[in-house]
């Protein structure tokens, strides 16, 4: 155990007037086996072996060979579902989107002064962000119905909690100095917010809606296995004709 603590013990520090500083102990040493202990324990728990991972992991590369040459006589057959699957994460991002603007300024410390408006939202958001998307889909699709606009809500209110989240803790971080300016001068906490704030962060903003729009066109494509229109649809289409068949 001694020589455990020495390996991460650091090297004593010499200061110019001549004493030693022996800086604390790194916790990585109580850090590193409890991550093994867990790890082991996780392994063990779900069944994971190393030799069917090197054994069987060459069956991905021979259903990558499987897929070459595309069968391009198809793609007239998936055209309008892949067209559909792509509006829905378009629409869907750009709604969340829109939302969430108004929702994280109502989330933000530095923002609103009310507690209770911040907790009540923050909790709210919270939870939306806890249930899964497809339990989403599935509440939407007892709403509206099959199709691509039960998609497209779904990935909107997708969208809306994870931008609210992160767009949020944004706002918090950003230079108060031309809000406070601003609203020095007579304009209200919403204008100096939108001529002070926002112009801080577009680009973050648009680089967070691009994130949640590339997420949202691989959801997208999912969705349709449960009737929410786009891609998915024509693949268990597929599916269950292969089992009828």
């Amino acid at each position: 155990m001694d020589k455990i603590k020495k390996f991460f013990l650091p090297k004593p520090i010499v200061l110019s007037n001549g004493k030693v500083v022996q800086p604390a102990m790194s916790p990585m040493v109580y850090v590193i086996p409890i991550l093994l202990v867990l790890f082991f324990y996780s392994t063990s728990l779900t069944g994971f072996k190393i030799d069917t991972l090197i054994t069987r992991g060459s069956r991905f590369f021979d259903i990558l060979v499987k897929m070459f040459p595309p069968n391009f006589g198809y793609f007239t057959k998936v055209w309008t579902p892949m067209v559909v699957t792509l509006v829905m994460s378009i629409v869907g991002t750009l709604a969340g989107a829109l939302f969430s603007i108004p929702a994280a300024y109502l989330s933000s410390e530095n923002m609103v002064k009310s507690p209770v408006i911040k907790f009540i939202v923050r909790s709210i958001m919270s939870i939306l962000r806890t249930i899964p998307l497809l339990v989403l889909v599935i509440l939407f699709l007892n709403m509206f119905g099959a199709g691509a606009f039960t998609g497209m809500v779904s990935l909107g209110v997708f969208t809306f909690t994870i931008m609210t989240k992160m767009f949020y803790e944004l706002i918090e971080t950003c230079d108060m100095g031309p809000f406070e300016a601003i609203e020095s001068s007579g304009a209200s906490r919403v204008k100096a917010f939108w001529t002070g704030i926002m112009p801080q962060l577009w680009g973050q903003y648009i680089s967070i809606l691009l994130y949640n729009f590339e997420m949202n066109i691989r959801n997208a494509a999912i969705l349709g296995y449960v009737g929410a229109g786009g891609i998915g649809i024509e693949s268990l289409s597929r599916h269950i004709r292969k089992r009828l068949l």
